[in-house]
């Protein structure tokens, strides 16, 4: 049997564990090319953004302003490091959130709200 949530991370198909979930970058697939599951319905909307700009917001500006306070560089070497260092830690935290927020879509079983559920 295969987590899910492992295999959501690594950008692999929830349900079977082997094909690809993406496309591109950050394009889901329609169906597993393993497996054939539908992956259309996966939509995890702003949420994997939402996650990557707490957790590494959090981590960048902590790294900030403690190196200010310990070393007090310049504003513009602060810049310098940190603006590419945000960039990098959530363009690289990304991708495996939304295939997380998929695979926890896929293990819980969730589907569109229908008129008969409100």
């Amino acid at each position: 049997m295969t987590n899910p949530y492992a295999a959501g991370a690594a950008g692999r198909c929830p349900d079977c564990g082997k094909g690809r979930l993406f496309e591109g970058f950050l394009k889901v697939a329609p169906t597993c090319e393993a497996c054939g599951f539908d992956l259309k319905a996966a939509d995890t909307g702003d949420g994997p953004a939402v996650f990557v700009i707490l957790i590494g917001g959090f981590l960048v500006a902590f790294g900030a302003v403690f190196t200010q306070i310990a070393w007090n560089p310049p504003a513009w070497l602060q810049l310098i490091i940190w603006l590419p260092l945000t960039v990098i830690v959530c363009g690289g935290l990304l991708r495996p959130f939304k295939g997380l927020l998929i695979a926890a879509q896929f293990a819980n079983k969730a589907r569109e709200a229908g008129r008969d559920d409100v």
